[in-house]
């Protein structure tokens, strides 16, 4: 059972429910390279710019290196639509080399919560992605959602596992 569907069970309202509409993103790959491998690579903001796609202008804005650890501010900047966004995340769970959590303090979303989870599995690592998000603005953020935020977060995540599998996957 995932947060969404513990947190109607235990009586969330639906009320509360169209204040913030939460929007799950769950991803999983695996790559033939051990976690001892995958993890130090996800740890090191620095990597970002590696798996994400060059159309969303990754800049690391935090000095590197920046020490990952629980309580790490991170700041970046990308550009939505060509316009410049600057986002803030705090790791807010850092358990290596199994997983960690960054927590959106600034940026496009109302709510962004990413938990990170890297699993030894058939001599190579699962990587999990699960992202709980929520929109601004209500209805509009909710046609936003339809129209262009989920289909750009897919993009941005086929772009990743792509890369991964390069980075990874290669001879």
């Amino acid at each position: 059972m995932n947060f969404v569907e513990q947190a109607r069970q235990n009586g969330l309202n639906q009320a509360c429910e169209h204040v913030m509409q939460l929007h799950r993103l769950f991803r999983q790959q695996w790559v033939k390279q051990p976690v001892d491998i995958v993890f130090p690579f996800f740890e090191r903001p620095e990597n970002l710019a590696q798996i994400t796609p060059p159309e969303l202008g990754f800049e690391l804005l935090t000095p590197s290196p920046v020490p990952m650890r629980m309580g790490t501010l991170i700041d970046y900047r990308i550009r939505l639509l060509g316009i410049p966004v600057r986002w803030t995340t705090y790791i807010a769970l850092y358990d290596p080399p199994r997983c960690f959590v960054d927590v959106q303090l600034r940026g496009p979303y109302s709510f962004w919560h990413h938990t990170h989870r890297f699993e030894p599995k058939e001599g190579g690592t699962l990587i999990t992605d699960e992202v709980l998000y929520a929109l601004p603005l209500g209805p509009i953020g909710d046609l936003a959602h339809r129209f262009w935020v989920r289909p750009e977060l897919q993009h941005i995540f086929d772009y990743r596992k792509r890369r991964l599998d390069l980075l990874f996957n290669s001879p």
